[in-house]
């Protein structure tokens, strides 16, 4: 069955690990009628933790799509994993989806997690509730989660569900707008009945809350609200509609996941009052290059984006899409915008985890599958040759992380090269590269955790033997003084010899600019025909400096005279005649070696600040900021060099019990001298000797 986009609800879920997201899942898939019995994460048999990993860690590690009919429509969920190391696909959920739901523990209130993940929701200015679960566990309170998260985000919290007892004495939760409990289910169906009336003054005080919440975001019943002093349940959704669709507002929810209980309030709630794709919109890459918003449309040609790629040994390649234009149709046919070529749509699908539901069409906003797409990737436009543009791309975070890794036998170096491809394909926040200067592959992502899923899986399936071990630094050369020189290069060995003469004078330039040339021979000593091999030559001198061999950056070489022979100049004569001046002119310039130094955000729990400073301090650190973010969190903005991060995600883990999180970028080169420049040239000289 099919869904018109007025009546399509996507919701990602996110929060903190442990929080019970899977468990969430797996209750309102059970509520929906889509599976006979809700299954414990700890069982390995639930519809969104699927994969092999994940059931042996017991943990989410992948996004996982499923969905639900409910009330006539059709209800949207991707479940996120609560890791840090697996953001990716947190950027993935948030990205196709229009709602947000946080779980947050009832017994221990706003974790570090859920501070990051409201923070990435406010820069996409995205809806979303909260989930206050496990109301069933010892010392939860929901007066204490609702306060707390009163106290760190600045948004207008909403209650619409309240537990019915807390603790050992949760018997269900208790509906605001409907003014009914709910009461721990039987056979997988909440019931509602009235509610108690030892309850009636709490639950007075929390419907004040919401009905004034509902009342702003509507003048007429906000004026209603002033002349009656209440408000009906289909006003009070009226107005809340406005408010969350605005941004203005966030619900709450009270419930135990596990105990299936608060399922059905929220599941009513979504379907009355959560956005619906109609009518929002989606970012495109304009014809200047710049970000665009189009309206999400099943009146237009088809469009869709490629929001996630998997790969699954029985049905191959699964392109996950959001339908943004049009309706998708199985057997048509489109564009994939980035290769200009024809992609065949033969069947599509909805999904339910690992199970493929086949499905005959999905409308604007509906999120779905197509299997053995030939081209497509993670990213990618699929539209009709009618409506060709191109999407916007998830907006993934830097790697924070990253290894050297080789075959231990080089005969299985291709077959190891390949199964990192397919893991780079699938997951946008875990990088390959092949690093030219140091001849290592470098595989980089999340953090430790997210390294060591990959590389398990590829040696415990593909029986590859990995050996790691940290990469190298890419340190630079240059000069901090001017220098100036000649060489000849003469060579006579029977019929036309070589020869060749440059003078160069060297000074330093300005950080970043790498090379500046200038010829000012006068009175052409040296024909225009050798310049280009001259400069191939200076070219050739600056990838190995005379200190530890590493690339030459950031100098002016001035040619200002120079020798030539009518018969043996040729232009390979002055090549090597201006690279062997290179190196004899850089000897004389006062050489120096520079590291690379990044730029380091940390977010760190306010107990652990004075630990994180300390430990910068001792990597040679340079804090530019700290500012309070809320919630109890400090962020550090500092400059520290590469070489002293290599292992910080591993040991900022330790410093912080995992609690904190941080990113990494590139900044810029310094130079460095005295014992560790020593370190680094001994190092240098040890790795050219054993090479050789």
């Amino acid at each position: 069955m099919s869904y018109t986009t007025d009546a399509i609800k996507n919701t990602a879920i996110a929060g903190h690990v442990g929080t019970g997201k899977t468990s969430l899942i797996e209750n309102i898939l059970l509520a929906g009628g889509k599976i006979s019995k809700a299954e414990p994460v700890e069982s390995g048999k639930t519809v969104s933790d699927y994969s092999e990993e994940e059931i042996e860690r017991n943990i989410s590690i992948h996004s996982s799509l499923s969905f639900i009919e409910w009330k006539n429509n059709k209800l949207n969920f991707i479940d996120t994993p609560g890791s840090s190391d697996f953001i990716g696909e947190v950027v993935t959920g948030f990205r196709s989806c229009e709602n947000a739901l946080l779980t947050v523990s009832s017994d221990t209130g706003v974790q570090i997690e859920t501070i990051k993940i409201w923070r990435r929701l406010n820069k996409r200015n995205m809806p979303r509730m909260v989930f206050l679960n496990k109301a069933d566990k010892e010392r939860a309170s929901y007066e204490n989660s609702f306060n707390d998260l009163k106290s760190k985000f600045q948004k207008t919290l909403v209650p619409i569900t309240i537990p019915l007892g807390e603790g050992a004495d949760f018997k269900g939760t208790i509906n605001l707008i409907e003014n009914k409990a709910y009461m721990i289910p039987e056979n997988g169906k909440e019931t509602a009945v009235d509610i108690p009336s030892e309850m009636n003054d709490i639950v007075e005080q929390y419907r004040i809350i919401m009905i004034e919440a509902a009342a702003e975001g509507d003048d007429e019943i906000l004026e209603k609200y002033f002349e009656v002093g209440t408000l009906t349940a289909d006003e009070i959704r009226k107005g809340l509609i406005e408010g969350i669709k605005a941004n203005r507002i966030v619900p709450v929810f009270s419930g135990s996941a596990t105990l299936g209980a608060g399922i059905t309030s929220l599941l009513n709630f979504i379907v009355n009052v959560a956005p619906s794709p109609n009518g929002l919109q989606e970012f495109i890459i304009g014809k200047d290059g710049e970000e665009e918003l189009i309206d999400i449309s099943s009146d237009k040609p088809v469009s869709a984006f490629v929001f996630k790629t998997s790969i699954d040994q029985f049905s191959g390649k699964l392109s996950y899409i959001k339908v943004v234009d049009g309706i998708l149709r199985a057997d048509s046919e489109l564009i994939n915008i980035r290769e200009g070529k024809k992609e065949k749509i033969s069947k599509i699908y909805s999904a339910e985890g690992k199970k493929l539901e086949e499905t005959k069409e999905l409308y604007a906003g509906d999120l779905g599958v197509i299997t053995k797409l030939t081209t497509a990737q993670t990213n990618d436009s699929l539209c009709a040759a009618d409506n060709q543009i191109e999407f916007s791309h998830l907006k993934v975070p830097h790697p924070v992380y990253s290894i050297s890794v080789s075959a231990a036998s080089k005969k299985e170096e291709d077959k190891l090269n390949q199964f990192l491809h397919k893991a780079a394909e699938e997951d946008l926040t875990f990088q390959l590269n092949y690093n030219t200067e140091t001849k290592e592959t470098i595989i980089s992502g999340m953090g430790e955790l997210h390294i060591n899923m990959i590389l398990d899986k590829i040696r415990d399936k593909q029986k590859i033997a990995v050996e790691t071990k940290t990469p190298q630094v890419a340190y630079r050369e240059t000069i901090t003084k001017k220098a100036s020189g000649s060489y000849r290069h003469k060579k006579q060995s029977g019929g036309h010899g070589q020869f060749g003469e440059v003078h160069f004078e060297l000074q330093p330039i300005p950080r970043g600019e790498h090379l500046k040339f200038i010829n000012t021979i006068k009175g052409g000593s040296v024909s225009k025909g050798y310049i280009p091999g001259i400069e191939k030559g200076i070219a050739e001198g600056m990838e190995s400096g005379v200190l530890a061999g590493y690339p030459v950056v950031d100098i002016e070489v001035n040619l200002f005279d120079g020798k030539e022979h009518p018969v043996d100049s040729s232009e390979m004569s002055f090549k090597l005649a201006a690279k062997g001046c290179m190196k004899a002119v850089l000897e004389k310039a006062s050489p120096t070696l520079l590291e690379p130094v990044m730029k380091l955000t940390v977010l760190v729990d306010d107990k652990y600040l004075g630990d994180v400073l300390s430990d910068l301090s001792s990597r040679r650190g340079r804090v530019q900021g700290q500012d309070a973010i809320g919630g109890g969190i400090q962020q550090i903005n500092a400059e520290v060099p590469q070489s002293e991060l290599l292992k910080y995600a591993i040991d900022l883990r330790s410093i912080t019990s995992g609690t904190a999180s941080f990113e990494v970028e590139f900044d810029h080169y310094n130079p460095i001298s005295g014992k560790i420049a020593e370190t680094v040239i001994a190092e240098a000289k040890a790795r050219k000797e054993a090479a050789e």
